[in-house]
């Protein structure tokens, strides 16, 4: 994480998961991350949570952005074995919704609206 220590995607099994690779030099990830802000406060204690993999080349500008934003969810440092482990990252951003069993549900490519992803995780924290 930004702030050290490790994350698991598996301790999150249960919840929602919306995993968001981004950068701060993104600008379709800049416009994205105000909306994941607010999803995350809307859906958080409905079972949604939200992780940004952040893949910069380092996490100053992540922690600066972090701060800028507000950002409500964890954000980790991704790296090309991350990226790799869901079919390459080959373009920014890429975000993918995750069952409460752990797969994945969609995967949205390039800048996406807002209530696409409203849409899926409604959807997805209906099913039990």
């Amino acid at each position: 994480m930004i702030n050290g220590g490790q994350l698991r995607l598996s301790s999150y099994r249960g919840k929602v998961v919306l995993l968001d690779f981004w950068a701060t030099w993104c600008v379709p990830c800049r416009e994205e991350t105000p909306h994941f802000v607010d999803l995350q406060q809307k859906y958080g204690g409905e079972g949604l949570q939200i992780i940004g993999v952040s893949m910069d080349d380092s996490t100053d500008p992540v922690r600066t952005f972090y701060q800028q934003f507000h950002i409500n969810y964890p954000v980790v440092m991704g790296t090309a074995d991350v990226g790799s482990a869901y079919g390459g990252v080959l373009g920014l951003p890429i975000a993918f919704l995750i069952d409460r069993e752990g797969h994945i549900y969609a995967k949205h490519m390039g800048a996406t609206e807002a209530a696409v992803f409203e849409k899926d995780i409604t959807t997805l924290l209906q099913t039990r």
